[in-house]
């Protein structure tokens, strides 16, 4: 290297060392000031009310619009967001309950929106999930609640139906399929497992690529990783977070027959979050058994002008042949347009459950 060339560098290097030092100097002014606001709540009797999922909703929009770049929107949500959670857990580190084990798209979501900083409590069922924050023993779950291939997640709208808790954000999750396993080649996979779901999702390139190659349905896509890391012939179809955890070489990547495979999460808390300014409101209703009955129920959303983004119908769980619908609308129960239609349903519907209003999900 030449004495130019070096010259040049050091000049370069000795700026970035200067900036990294305002940086760990702003971001210790950052997690002073949380420590301020976490005092400030506890005088007035909020303690408890750590995580504001509106505030922190509004500041990664804020970032997002304020950003000029060369840094792509994605790697500032990315890095904020662990700065927030970082700060949050001077205060009290968040328990998160999801569907586990370790190394599922489910972990992923979670570690998304609550960032690393966060105490991970994986559940070996959905309904688990559920228990763990009714039962105190969790801050908040992340529960997957439809697929943009697969539809409605059935098992977490039943356990919507009857739960004191309150849906108070939400997490897009895209999903990339690999096919992990410590064989090199293709030619010497003999098995591969992988959760039904996701072998459902990899169908078209399984019968393109390993036509031979026996299918075995698994709990999870970890649990599958764990089996292929230990069996010779085998691979596993799962996520990143499950090709780190398990140290399993991608053999192949993004192998999912849909190129936009995504799954919607929701946040599930035993508190509501405010508006935040672009919001979403999700809820459960049923109508009267007579002519015409849906439509009179989603004719206040019209009327008031409200978006309605999402119908879903589920069979009841305690009457046969009836249907109740889970319906996601624009907007905060606060306001006016919101509020003035949830009245109105209100008076019309048989069964009215408002679920949440919640921040839309900030990519």
């Amino acid at each position: 290297m030449s004495d130019e060339l070096q010259q040049k560098l050091s000049v370069v290097r000795t700026e970035i060392d200067a900036i990294d030092a305002q940086l760990l100097d702003l971001l210790n002014r950052r997690a002073r000031c949380a420590q301020r606001v976490g005092e400030i709540k506890a005088q007035h009797g909020e303690a408890g009310f750590i995580y504001r999922p509106e505030r922190e909703a509004q500041i990664l929009r804020r970032i997002q619009e304020i950003n000029p770049g060369p840094l792509s929107n994605d790697s500032v949500t990315w890095f904020f967001r662990e700065v927030m959670s970082a700060c949050l857990s001077l205060e009290q580190a968040l328990g998160v309950a999801f569907l586990g084990p370790l190394g599922t798209f489910s972990e992923s979501a979670a570690t998304k929106h609550f960032g690393h900083a966060a105490r991970l409590l994986p559940q070996i069922s959905i309904d688990d999930v559920f228990r763990e924050v009714e039962a105190c023993h969790a801050d908040h779950a992340v529960v997957p609640i439809e697929n943009s291939t697969e539809g409605a997640i059935g098992r977490t709208l039943d356990l919507l139906l009857n739960t004191p808790l309150k849906i108070c954000g939400e997490v897009v999750l895209r999903i990339h399929q690999h096919l992990l396993s410590n064989e090199q080649s293709l030619d010497r996979i003999t098995k591969v497992y992988s959760h039904a779901q996701s072998l459902a999702q990899c169908h078209e390139w399984l019968n393109r690529s390993l036509p031979g190659a026996q299918r075995i349905s698994v709990g999870s896509n970890a649990q599958a990783a764990q089996f292929a890391a230990s069996e010779a012939g085998a691979a596993a179809i799962a996520g990143e977070a499950a090709a780190d955890r398990y140290q399993l070489p991608r053999v192949a990547s993004s192998i999912e027959d849909e190129p936009n495979n995504t799954t919607r999460f929701v946040v599930l808390g035993r508190q509501e979050a405010g508006p935040s300014g672009r919001d979403k409101t999700s809820l459960i209703m049923s109508a009267h058994n007579r002519t015409g009955a849906l439509s009179t129920l989603l004719a206040p959303f019209s009327d008031a002008g409200v978006s309605m983004t999402r119908l879903e119908s589920r069979p009841a769980r305690h009457t046969l042949w009836e249907y109740v619908f889970f319906v996601d609308i624009e907007g905060h129960r606060d306001d006016a347009a919101v509020a003035m239609a949830l009245a109105e349903l209100g008076r019309r519907a048989a069964y009215l459950k408002v679920l949440g209003s919640y921040p839309v999900a900030v990519y």
